[in-house]
This record gives C-alpha cells, structure tokens and sequence, in this order.
C-alpha cells in the first residue's frame, strides 16, 4: 500500500514538472520564437498533471467570467477596471479560455506585488467551467448572457446553462454577478450570495412578448411565456409572469441612461453616473456594466472605473480598428443570430457608407453547425448605408448563398482569406466592415499582421 505522504510526494512531483514544461515551453514561445499563446504551454502542462492548477488555488482571487456571447471584452474591460485597485490582475486576453488555456496563463503568470493579493480574472467557455472551477475554487461567477450558440457542443440553452451550474454548485459559497435581464439565470434556486445588474433606461409601463423564435422565455417557475415591460435585445429585458408573481428581480447595479451610440463609442449613465466606452453597440454597454458589478464588488470607486473605460486601447479581435491604405477597417466578431443581429444594429448607427465583407469558417472554435446565419436577420442590412458586400472563408458558399437570398445578388466571393487585403482595398467605400466567425478573425488578422497593417498578435 502506498502511504499518503508518498501519495503527495508523487502528485507534488508530477505537478512541479508539469509546471515547469508549462513555463518553459512559454519562454520558449515569447522570448525565443517570439510568438504569444498560452494554450501550447497549458496543453503539455495537463498532459502531465491534469490538476496542476490545483496549487494556484489559495495564492489567487479568482473570478471566472462565462456566458455564450460578451466573455472577452467583459473580461478585458473588467481587467481594466480592477487595474485601477490591484497590482497584479492575471488574466487570459486572447479569449483562449478553455483548460489548456486557462492553465497556461495561470502557469505564466507573473506577480509583482508581494503584499497584495492578486486577482485571477478569467474568461471561461461555458463548458469548461465546472473543471476550472474545481481547480481553482473561485471567489465568484461573472454571467454575461446565454443565447442560441455552437449547438453542435453545447446543444440548447437549457443544456448550456447546465454546463454552468455544474461548476457554481460545488462553490454555493461563491458571489453570482449575474444579468438579471437575462430571464433563464433566475433558474436553478442557487444559494450563493447573488448580484445582479441589468437595465433601468426605460419606465417600465409596457406589456409585450419577445418576437417569435426568441429562446428563452419561459418563465423557470412554470415554463409560460414571460411578458416583458420592455426589452433590449434577444430574451433580455424587465421581464415579469402572468401567471404568477415571478418577475426581474431587483437590481443592484443599473443602465439608467443611454445618451449616445455611435459605431466606435457608446455614452451612457449606470445609476445616475456617466460613462463612455470607445466601442459601440448595446450588447457592449451590457458588457461594461457587468464589469462595473465586478469592479464595485472588488472595491473599486466610481471615480476609478470611469477612466479605466475612458481608455481607447484596442480590444482583440473585437471591433478592431484596422488602418488599410485609405480604408477604415473594423473588424467584429459574429458566432450566432443574436451577435450578428446585435452588429447590424450597430452598423446602423454609422451616418457614413460603408461596405462588408462577411467571413464564415465552421472549425471547432467556431461551431461547426452553420445553420445560424439562416436566423441572423442579414436582410435589415438594407436600412444601413451598405453599399457593397462580399463573402469569403471556408465555408463561403453557405454565406454567398445566405446573403444572396437576402437581397444582395450576385457579390464577390473569397475563399482564400489570403485574398481579403486586396478584396478591402477595392471596395468602392471608405468604411469596410469584416463580419467574420473566430478561426477566420484570426487568419484575417495572421494575413494583416503578415503585411504589415496590425504589428499585435494575440494577447500582445
């Protein structure tokens, strides 16, 4: 039989290799081949102990930030925000947020502030959470939303959110930031400690029901369809039953104004105060007001998350300004009907012409079930200031046909994505939109970096 100090000695053992070819493989990444990228590192580290990052566990607060759309710039203006309070706030920038990701920053990390505890503030897919957590047993969970996404791996939303739950209920000692607005996260009856955020800009007078084909509005005390004093978009709003008393309920933290939405800016007020973002759309303010939540559950004065939103550092991957030649290039991040909607509506606040190149991959990262883009409302782009479109990706032809069904005929088509920076500089617009799905953003911004336009990688 082997003794339990031998047992520990071994897992000790096991866990100490497994961080140093995590770390080493790192080095060897950033300062010798020059390359970014934790998820290298993190996958030859959990090959070795699977639980290496069990020891990382009482050395950090952490907090894990989950939801199907929103996660990254939550996380990164969130990063912002605790910034302007703790030295040291570790995180994953690139959006590489699955284990082997989230152990290779957390094996990388770097603290400099030996009398202040550091803050890990991570992006988790939602299917990953339950594993990360019980590694790293977090002091809370961030909800951001959870909309219609990769069915092909998380199934329903139902399904998905379950995915979630399973890591939250090994830690019902853990705070829950959740988007009240979002009606399926008042379904469990968790007994964690609860905050939630959402929206106030509106009274609440009306009484109406979510378009058709909108998921999730079912009421979780007995599955009728909720009504809504008003909504913002997909299944969010001040929702309340008719068939019983369940309701949205109070809010801790709340939009209360919005003044001005541009493509590049958003202006709005939470609970009375003004703050601006240098990003525009209304699924973005949400993402700011959930790292405000945080920001005020860490300690962090009003004064202090105003600048840190006040900052124009560019957020990866997401609307991403992009110099090329003469055109202003921004480049979005669209996965599922609900974003792509949500970037329409942004584009829609743009006064100037502009055209779009689309761009759909179906890799693993990006869900490999297309069958989205048929529910992404492309046909309200015709009361935008478009003036061209074209396609391009792997997966090409399904979006040619897409966008040619609504309404935009014969356009020019890509499928070497090598081929976009020449296809940019020929659209007859200053202003181009690439609409792309997260393996072609990547090989988009591969190919830019390459010519000279961008000079960042991931997480650089």
């Amino acid at each position: 039989m082997i003794s339990k100090h031998k047992q520990e000695d071994n897992m000790s053992l096991k866990s100490g290799l497994a961080t140093l070819v995590g770390k080493g493989t790192y080095a060897v990444l950033h300062d010798v081949l020059h390359r970014g990228g934790t998820s290298l590192p993190g996958k030859l580290a959990t090959k070795i102990d699977p639980n290496v990052m069990q020891s990382y566990a009482e050395k950090y607060d952490v907090i894990l930030i989950t939801g199907t759309n929103g996660k990254t710039l939550t996380t990164t203006l969130t990063t912002r925000v605790l910034r302007e309070k703790y030295a040291d706030v570790i995180t994953n920038p690139s959006g590489s947020n699955m284990m082997q990701g989230i152990t290779g920053t957390m094996l990388t990390a770097k603290v400099t502030d030996k009398k202040q505890r550091p803050v890990a503030l991570l992006e988790v897919d939602e299917a990953n959470v339950a594993a990360v957590a019980k590694q790293l047993k977090p002091k809370a969970f961030v909800l951001t939303n959870i909309f219609r996404d990769q069915m092909d791996r998380y199934g329903e939303i139902y399904t998905t959110y379950e995915k979630i739950l399973k890591g939250i209920r090994l830690f019902p000692e853990a705070t829950v930031i959740a988007n009240a607005d979002s009606p399926i996260f008042m379904r469990g009856d968790l007994p964690n400690p609860k905050v939630y955020y959402g929206f106030e800009h509106v009274p609440a007078t009306g009484d109406m029901k979510a378009p058709h084909n909108t998921d999730g509005v079912l009421s979780p005390t007995d599955n009728s369809i909720l009504h809504y004093h008003f909504m913002t978009f997909g299944n969010q709003g001040d929702y309340f039953s008719v068939t019983d008393d369940f309701k949205r309920p109070a809010l801790n933290y709340a939009v209360t104004k919005l003044n001005k939405l541009t493509p590049i800016s958003s202006n709005f007020d939470i609970d009375g105060k003004t703050f601006q973002i240098e990003i525009g759309g209304m699924y973005n303010i949400y993402n700011a007001l959930a790292a405000y939540a945080v920001g005020r559950y860490m300690g962090v004065s009003v004064a202090q998350i105003q600048r840190a939103f006040s900052s124009n550092a560019q957020i990866f991957g997401r609307q991403e300004a992009v110099k090329v030649d003469d055109k202003e290039v921004t480049i979005v991040l669209i996965k599922n009907p609900v974003g792509a909607n949500q970037v329409i509506d942004m584009m829609k606040t743009d006064d100037q012409p502009f055209s779009i190149i689309a761009l759909l991959n179906a890799n693993y990262a990006d869900g490999i079930d297309t069958s989205w883009i048929w529910d992404a409302n492309f046909e309200s782009l015709h009361d935008t200031g478009i003036q061209a479109v074209a396609t391009g990706g792997e997966r090409y032809k399904d979006l040619y046909v897409r966008l040619k069904m609504a309404g935009f005929g014969d356009h020019p088509v890509y499928q070497d994505l090598k081929q976009i920076v020449t296809a940019i500089k020929s659209m007859p617009t200053k202003r181009v939109y690439i609409l792309a799905t997260y393996t072609a953003m990547l090989q988009l911004r591969a190919e830019l970096k390459q010519q000279n336009y961008i000079h960042t990688g991931m997480g650089e």
